[in-house]
Protein backbone atom coordinates (compact mmCIF):
# COMPACT_ATOMS: atom_id res chain seq x y z
CA UNK A 1 0.00 0.00 0.00
CA UNK A 2 1.18 3.51 -1.44
CA UNK A 3 2.10 5.71 1.52
CA UNK A 4 -0.21 9.46 1.17
CA UNK A 5 1.78 11.94 -0.15
CA UNK A 6 3.10 14.50 2.66
CA UNK A 7 1.15 17.48 2.60
CA UNK A 8 3.22 20.96 2.12
CA UNK A 9 2.00 24.35 3.50
CA UNK A 10 2.44 27.14 1.72
CA UNK A 11 5.90 29.26 2.54
CA UNK A 12 6.43 33.07 1.45
CA UNK A 13 8.70 35.68 2.38
CA UNK A 14 8.49 38.48 5.67
CA UNK A 15 7.60 41.14 3.16
CA UNK A 16 5.47 38.91 1.42
CA UNK A 17 3.13 37.92 5.30
CA UNK A 18 3.76 41.73 6.55
CA UNK A 19 2.10 42.82 3.02
CA UNK A 20 -0.64 40.18 3.23
CA UNK A 21 -1.32 41.03 6.63
CA UNK A 22 -1.59 44.76 5.91
CA UNK A 23 -4.18 43.71 3.37
CA UNK A 24 -6.36 42.01 5.89
CA UNK A 25 -5.91 44.56 8.15
CA UNK A 26 -7.18 47.29 5.45
CA UNK A 27 -10.09 45.02 4.23
CA UNK A 28 -11.19 44.48 8.01
CA UNK A 29 -10.57 48.50 8.89
CA UNK A 30 -13.25 48.88 6.08
CA UNK A 31 -16.00 46.67 6.94
CA UNK A 32 -15.90 48.58 10.17
CA UNK A 33 -16.19 51.85 8.67
CA UNK A 34 -18.81 51.13 6.25
CA UNK A 35 -20.70 49.38 9.07
CA UNK A 36 -19.82 52.84 11.15
CA UNK A 37 -21.55 54.85 8.64
CA UNK A 38 -25.00 54.43 9.23
CA UNK A 39 -24.48 53.80 12.94
CA UNK A 40 -22.98 57.13 13.56
CA UNK A 41 -26.11 58.47 11.41
CA UNK A 42 -28.34 56.58 14.08
CA UNK A 43 -26.08 56.95 16.71
CA UNK A 44 -29.15 58.73 19.24
CA UNK A 45 -31.42 55.69 18.60
CA UNK A 46 -28.63 53.15 19.04
CA UNK A 47 -28.12 54.39 22.56
CA UNK A 48 -31.85 54.69 23.25
CA UNK A 49 -32.61 51.22 22.48
CA UNK A 50 -29.10 49.72 24.66
CA UNK A 51 -30.44 52.05 27.96
CA UNK A 52 -33.59 51.09 27.41
CA UNK A 53 -33.27 48.34 30.00
CA UNK A 54 -32.10 50.49 32.38
CA UNK A 55 -34.77 53.74 31.53
CA UNK A 56 -37.38 51.20 32.00
CA UNK A 57 -36.17 50.48 35.25
CA UNK A 58 -35.84 54.00 36.74
CA UNK A 59 -38.45 55.65 39.28
CA UNK A 60 -41.31 57.54 37.87
CA UNK A 61 -39.67 61.15 36.98
CA UNK A 62 -35.98 60.10 36.85
CA UNK A 63 -33.73 59.54 33.50
CA UNK A 64 -30.33 59.44 32.60
CA UNK A 65 -28.31 62.42 32.74
CA UNK A 66 -25.11 64.24 30.76
CA UNK A 67 -22.61 65.61 33.12
CA UNK A 68 -20.03 66.49 30.51
CA UNK A 69 -20.59 69.55 28.00
CA UNK A 70 -19.61 67.08 25.20
CA UNK A 71 -21.53 63.87 26.24
CA UNK A 72 -24.68 63.99 24.52
CA UNK A 73 -22.39 64.07 21.53
CA UNK A 74 -19.42 61.78 22.53
CA UNK A 75 -20.86 58.84 24.11
CA UNK A 76 -23.84 58.11 21.40
CA UNK A 77 -20.93 58.84 18.73
CA UNK A 78 -18.73 56.03 20.45
CA UNK A 79 -21.24 53.39 21.12
CA UNK A 80 -22.17 53.20 17.56
CA UNK A 81 -18.21 52.99 16.89
CA UNK A 82 -18.30 49.78 19.35
CA UNK A 83 -21.86 48.57 17.46
CA UNK A 84 -19.90 48.48 13.92
CA UNK A 85 -17.15 46.46 15.28
CA UNK A 86 -19.92 44.29 16.81
CA UNK A 87 -21.64 44.07 13.51
CA UNK A 88 -18.71 43.61 11.45
CA UNK A 89 -17.06 41.02 13.50
CA UNK A 90 -17.72 38.24 11.72
CA UNK A 91 -15.61 39.95 8.60
CA UNK A 92 -12.97 40.61 10.78
CA UNK A 93 -12.52 37.33 12.13
CA UNK A 94 -12.78 36.17 8.26
CA UNK A 95 -9.56 38.19 7.65
CA UNK A 96 -7.51 36.86 10.36
CA UNK A 97 -9.15 33.10 9.20
CA UNK A 98 -7.39 33.53 5.81
CA UNK A 99 -4.56 35.19 7.13
CA UNK A 100 -3.78 32.64 9.59
CA UNK A 101 -5.63 29.81 7.31
CA UNK A 102 -2.55 28.85 4.87
CA UNK A 103 -0.64 27.99 7.90
CA UNK A 104 -2.81 25.39 8.85
CA UNK A 105 -2.54 21.58 7.44
CA UNK A 106 -6.30 20.49 6.45
CA UNK A 107 -7.02 18.00 9.43
CA UNK A 108 -6.42 21.39 11.39
CA UNK A 109 -8.68 23.28 9.13
CA UNK A 110 -11.48 20.95 9.89
CA UNK A 111 -11.39 21.65 13.18
CA UNK A 112 -10.52 25.25 12.98
CA UNK A 113 -13.52 25.98 10.96
CA UNK A 114 -16.39 25.02 13.29
CA UNK A 115 -14.52 26.49 15.74
CA UNK A 116 -14.26 29.47 14.46
CA UNK A 117 -17.72 30.15 13.13
CA UNK A 118 -19.11 28.31 17.08
CA UNK A 119 -16.81 30.96 18.79
CA UNK A 120 -18.67 34.04 17.09
CA UNK A 121 -22.15 32.55 17.55
CA UNK A 122 -21.78 32.40 21.27
CA UNK A 123 -20.24 35.92 21.58
CA UNK A 124 -23.18 37.09 19.96
CA UNK A 125 -25.45 34.73 21.95
CA UNK A 126 -23.66 35.91 25.20
CA UNK A 127 -24.10 39.93 24.48
CA UNK A 128 -27.70 39.26 23.77
CA UNK A 129 -28.05 36.82 26.99
CA UNK A 130 -26.89 39.90 28.98
CA UNK A 131 -28.77 42.42 27.05
CA UNK A 132 -32.54 40.87 27.47
CA UNK A 133 -32.10 38.41 30.74
CA UNK A 134 -29.35 40.00 32.72
CA UNK A 135 -29.75 44.01 32.56
CA UNK A 136 -33.63 43.75 32.83
CA UNK A 137 -32.88 41.91 36.20
CA UNK A 138 -29.69 43.90 37.44
CA UNK A 139 -31.33 47.27 37.17
CA UNK A 140 -34.46 46.04 38.55
CA UNK A 141 -32.56 45.02 41.91
CA UNK A 142 -30.36 47.90 41.44
CA UNK A 143 -33.36 50.86 41.50
CA UNK A 144 -34.92 48.69 44.48
CA UNK A 145 -32.46 49.03 46.54
CA UNK A 146 -31.84 52.66 46.75
CA UNK A 147 -31.94 54.82 50.24
CA UNK A 148 -35.01 56.96 50.84
CA UNK A 149 -34.19 59.95 49.28
CA UNK A 150 -32.27 58.85 46.64
CA UNK A 151 -33.23 59.46 43.05
CA UNK A 152 -31.32 56.96 41.15
CA UNK A 153 -30.08 59.23 37.71
CA UNK A 154 -27.07 57.51 35.94
CA UNK A 155 -25.15 59.35 33.93
CA UNK A 156 -24.97 58.42 30.42
CA UNK A 157 -20.86 57.50 30.39
CA UNK A 158 -20.92 55.66 33.35
CA UNK A 159 -23.71 53.75 31.68
CA UNK A 160 -22.13 52.96 28.43
CA UNK A 161 -18.78 51.67 30.24
CA UNK A 162 -20.56 49.62 32.37
CA UNK A 163 -22.86 47.87 29.44
CA UNK A 164 -19.51 47.87 27.38
CA UNK A 165 -17.88 45.89 29.55
CA UNK A 166 -21.17 43.38 31.09
CA UNK A 167 -21.73 42.69 26.77
CA UNK A 168 -17.80 41.93 26.61
CA UNK A 169 -17.62 40.04 30.12
CA UNK A 170 -20.58 37.59 29.31
CA UNK A 171 -19.48 37.44 25.80
CA UNK A 172 -16.07 36.30 27.13
CA UNK A 173 -17.43 33.87 29.27
CA UNK A 174 -19.59 32.57 26.65
CA UNK A 175 -16.37 30.99 25.06
CA UNK A 176 -16.02 28.46 28.09
CA UNK A 177 -17.07 25.68 25.23
CA UNK A 178 -14.25 26.97 22.93
CA UNK A 179 -11.88 26.84 25.60
CA UNK A 180 -12.47 23.04 26.70
CA UNK A 181 -12.06 22.23 23.34
CA UNK A 182 -8.99 23.78 22.37
CA UNK A 183 -7.57 22.10 25.68
CA UNK A 184 -8.53 19.11 24.91
CA UNK A 185 -7.69 18.96 21.51
CA UNK A 186 -4.33 20.09 21.53
CA UNK A 187 -3.11 17.66 24.45
CA UNK A 188 -2.45 20.35 26.92
CA UNK A 189 -5.49 18.65 28.99
CA UNK A 190 -7.27 15.49 29.10
CA UNK A 191 -10.47 15.15 28.46
CA UNK A 192 -10.58 12.52 32.00
CA UNK A 193 -8.90 15.47 33.80
CA UNK A 194 -11.11 17.91 33.22
CA UNK A 195 -14.36 15.79 34.01
CA UNK A 196 -12.88 14.72 37.15
CA UNK A 197 -12.01 18.99 38.32
CA UNK A 198 -15.90 19.48 37.91
CA UNK A 199 -16.04 20.77 41.31
CA UNK A 200 -13.20 23.19 41.27
CA UNK A 201 -14.76 24.55 38.03
CA UNK A 202 -17.78 25.09 39.58
CA UNK A 203 -16.22 27.04 42.28
CA UNK A 204 -13.49 28.91 39.91
CA UNK A 205 -16.85 30.01 37.33
CA UNK A 206 -18.28 31.84 40.39
CA UNK A 207 -15.30 33.58 41.41
CA UNK A 208 -14.61 34.43 37.65
CA UNK A 209 -18.00 35.44 37.71
CA UNK A 210 -17.67 37.40 41.08
CA UNK A 211 -14.80 39.69 39.18
CA UNK A 212 -16.53 40.04 36.18
CA UNK A 213 -20.09 41.25 37.21
CA UNK A 214 -20.99 44.05 39.72
CA UNK A 215 -20.83 43.12 43.37
CA UNK A 216 -24.20 41.53 43.71
CA UNK A 217 -25.35 37.80 44.11
CA UNK A 218 -27.83 37.70 41.19
CA UNK A 219 -25.22 39.52 38.77
CA UNK A 220 -22.82 36.59 39.79
CA UNK A 221 -25.11 33.81 39.41
CA UNK A 222 -26.78 34.72 36.62
CA UNK A 223 -23.35 34.46 34.88
CA UNK A 224 -21.98 31.62 36.69
CA UNK A 225 -24.92 29.06 35.62
CA UNK A 226 -24.58 29.26 31.90
CA UNK A 227 -20.77 29.14 32.38
CA UNK A 228 -20.74 25.59 33.91
CA UNK A 229 -23.37 24.58 31.66
CA UNK A 230 -21.49 25.72 28.56
CA UNK A 231 -18.36 23.75 30.50
CA UNK A 232 -20.56 20.67 29.95
CA UNK A 233 -21.45 21.61 26.97
CA UNK A 234 -17.40 21.85 25.77
CA UNK A 235 -17.13 18.36 27.61
CA UNK A 236 -19.75 16.98 24.94
CA UNK A 237 -18.10 18.78 22.35
CA UNK A 238 -14.69 17.68 22.59
CA UNK A 239 -15.98 14.17 22.82
CA UNK A 240 -17.86 14.63 20.00
CA UNK A 241 -14.06 15.91 17.88
CA UNK A 242 -11.86 13.30 19.70
CA UNK A 243 -14.20 10.58 17.87
CA UNK A 244 -14.30 12.05 14.48
CA UNK A 245 -10.44 12.68 14.84
CA UNK A 246 -9.97 9.07 15.92
CA UNK A 247 -12.03 7.84 12.73
CA UNK A 248 -9.88 10.30 10.47
CA UNK A 249 -7.23 8.78 11.78
CA UNK A 250 -8.23 5.34 11.48
CA UNK A 251 -8.60 5.98 7.92
CA UNK A 252 -5.26 7.55 7.37
CA UNK A 253 -3.79 4.92 8.33
CA UNK A 254 -5.74 2.44 6.21
CA UNK A 255 -5.13 3.86 3.04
Amino acid sequence: MSEPPEEKLAEGTLISHLLELRSRLIRAAIAVLIAFIPCAFYANRIFSYISQPLRQKLPPGAHLIATGVMTPFTVPFKLSFFVALFAAMPYVLYQVWAFVAPGLYRHEKIFAVPLLITSIILFYIGTGFAYFFVFPLMFKFFTSVAPEGVTVMTDITSYMDFSLTMFLAFGVAFETPIAVVLLVITGLVSLEKLKATRGYVLIGVFIVAAILTPPDALSQTMMAIPMYLLYEGGLLMARILLKVRGQHTEQAEVR
